[in-house]
């Protein structure tokens, strides 16, 4: 899922045919002559006689290893080189770049998975992850910020999950409202409802949910976006808050080892291209602090992200030792059918058992249909082997699926449902429990971003601390700070939403300083441009009536099949050049774009008014992608992973 990476780029442009002209194959078959080619077995990928290590022109922005959760669909887009580039990086440097970056990803595991099918057989094999091959500028000072936010938006989310009242009214309120459209959204909130908000539960079903400690292993993703008021000056402003499946993290700590070794080895060579871009970003006039670190700073996701699943299986089993079985214990990772991102996943299992000693279960909703047991006595989830026998008992259940629609193929009333169900009444610790997962949709974003609502979760005491990023405000202000402009197009639509939706259909500025969403996650699912306006001016009309108890004459009426979406300000972030690789060859060079991703790491007890037994920043992800490509997504084929380079 959240691997979403969709904001916020102008001038895309799709291809939705792509043919191979003869200019391409020119440059195609050029480039193999100006620029040495990395042998196949280094790349661990087979190389075509018209695969250019340096393609030119034409820039895939979809992966050959796409989740099925994602859209079919295959755009391009064009790129040009820039000059500036190939002015600081010669070609023997690019070649030498290129070779260290896919030696470092097999000797390290910076890969994803390919699958080969046919009738008879299939098998896997492993290449480079979409990377950029050099780190991005990012400001010390705001990427300090946003580790400082962590904790606060880990507490917060917590703290909705828990408000039913406002998670019904905000989801469910109205007659035309997210769920109303969005049956995805309506069977999440339903299962909340009947197994956290009655008292018993329907079909006399056990349930064990309400005694179960809560773990998240959230990502809060934020863009530098242009100050109005100061054209060099970039303030830090929040894309989303992702709250189930947050990936990469493993992934993300191998690409800053990688960009911090290179940038050191070859820091003579880089230095103009590295000096340029840090300027884009702290304005032409920048000089290095001497009290900053300069550079890729340590990334402890793989470090952070197990522990937290450790504080959570140690406390599940000190809770319910008592029991008396001496079944051994296990943390169960819920999985996506033909999974590629199993590097990740496994960077953490393998984590999970070298610090802690703690298995790891693999399991897709499907299989655990038949695969899981529960405890109707005691609430103890248990996998089963192939012979049906209980083989552990389940402290946490983490979840990197589930997180769309099609991870649940046999419908809303099937077997993965039915899974899911199983899962969230166990006494097992759920990430995300149902009500974290409902905490970070986009309409609950959006209603956070209203005048007094934030504010609803925290005490009066809490809202006037000091904010921790040291900035001198206290902490709602700082929280709100990030908040980028979030409007609602459903019926509780009031006079500033109605004006952004006027400003987004006005003319082609207007739709280009917003973006559609909708309650989904994974890329690809978002409006830009011409396709956001034609998308809201289908589903708006202007009232007549002269009745006073309704619409004023001439007021724009929103159509019910708009509900479903939220419309989010647009962010532009500053543009640097880049080198971009995808199964271990260069896409192409630059202008692109980044996204930073924030883990933050909180375990909850049932109880509400107890303290968080752990709550903390986790970790960091980059994401980079080219300018002239509007949505985003590394497991989606829109974007690549990178590092913050702080300056």
């Amino acid at each position: 899922m959240p691997h979403t990476f969709s904001q916020h780029t102008k001038n895309k442009t799709h291809y939705r045919n792509p043919s191979i002209s003869i200019v391409h194959l020119v440059i195609c078959c050029l480039s193999l002559f100006t620029f040495p080619l990395p042998s196949a077995s280094s790349l661990q990928v087979s190389v075509s006689p018209f695969t250019s290590i340096f393609t030119t022109r034409t820039v895939r922005t979809r992966l050959a290893f796409q989740n099925k959760s994602t859209p079919s669909s295959t755009s391009t887009s064009t790129t040009v080189i820039k000059s500036s580039i190939m002015d600081s990086i010669d070609k023997n440097l690019l070649s030498q770049l290129t070779n260290s970056a896919n030696s470092y990803a097999a000797a390290k595991g910076l890969q994803v998975e390919t699958k080969q099918t046919s009738s008879s057989n299939s098998s896997s094999s492993y290449q480079c992850a979409p990377i950029s091959l050099l780190p991005n500028a990012f400001p010390a000072k705001s990427f300090h910020n946003a580790k400082s936010l962590a904790p606060h938006f880990n507490t917060l989310v917590d703290r909705i999950s828990r408000d039913g009242d406002f998670l019904k009214d905000t989801l469910a309120g109205g007659e035309y409202s997210v769920i109303s459209k969005d049956e995805y959204t309506k069977k999440l909130l339903e299962l909340y409802e009947s197994i956290y908000m009655n008292d018993g539960y329907e079909g006399d079903k056990s349930n064990f949910a309400k005694i179960a400690d809560r773990l998240g292993i959230q990502r809060s993703d934020y863009m530098l976006n242009q100050n109005q008021n100061n054209s060099e000056d970039y303030e830090l402003k929040q894309v989303e808050l992702n709250t189930i499946a947050a990936s990469f993290a493993g992934l993300a700590v191998n690409v800053a080892g990688l960009h911090r070794m290179l940038t050191q080895r070859y820091s003579k060579e880089l230095k103009t291209l590295l000096d340029t871009n840090a300027m884009v970003v702290m304005g032409e006039s920048y000089e290095p602090d001497t009290n900053t670190n300069i550079g890729v700073p340590t990334n402890p996701a793989l470090d952070r992200i197990p522990l937290a699943m450790n504080v959570a299986h140690e406390r599940y089993s000190s809770r319910f030792d008592n029991d008396s079985n001496s079944i051994d214990k296990a943390i169960l990772f819920v999985v996506q059918e033909g999974e590629t991102n199993t590097v990740d996943q496994r960077m953490l299992e393998f984590q999970l058992w070298t610090n802690h000693q703690i298995p790891v279960v693999r399991m897709s909703f499907t299989a655990a249909k038949d695969g899981l047991i529960m405890d109707d006595t005691t609430g103890a989830l248990y996998t089963k082997n192939e012979n049906g026998k209980v083989q552990y008992e389940v402290t946490v259940v983490y979840f990197r699926a589930g997180y769309a629609p099609t991870d649940y193929p046999d419908g809303y009333n099937g077997m993965e449902w039915q899974a899911r169900e199983l899962m969230e009444r166990s006494r097992a610790t759920k990430c995300p429990s149902l009500g974290y997962h409902l905490a970070g949709t986009k309409k609950v974003q959006q209603e956070l971003a209203r005048p007094g609502v934030l504010e609803r979760f925290f005490t009066e005491e809490e809202r006037k601390m000091p904010s921790d990023g040291g900035g001198g405000e206290d902490r709602m202000t700082q929280m709100r700070g990030a908040f980028a402009g979030l409007y609602s197009l459903g019926e509780d639509a009031m006079e500033e939403d109605l004006a952004a939706i006027k400003e987004a259909i006005a003319d082609a500025e207007g739709s280009g300083r917003y973006v559609l969403k909708p309650q989904r996650e994974g890329g690809g699912y978002n409006y830009y441009g011409d396709d956001l306006a034609k998308k809201i001016k289908d589903n708006i009309s202007t009232s007549t009536s002269d009745n006073e108890n309704e619409n004023e004459n001439g007021a724009l009426v929103l159509g019910e099949d708009l509900a479903e979406f939220i419309l989010m300000q647009r962010l532009f972030p500053p543009k640097q050049e880049a080198v971009l690789l995808r199964a271990g060859l260069v896409e192409g060079t630059g202008e692109s774009i980044s996204e930073l991703g924030c883990f933050g790491t909180i375990l909850q007890s049932y109880d509400a008014s107890e303290e968080p037994i752990h709550n903390e920043y986790a970790g960091f992800l980059l994401r980079t992608k080219f300018s002239n490509v509007d949505e985003g997504g590394v497991a989606s084929g829109f974007a690549t992973l990178s590092s913050p380079y702080l300056c």
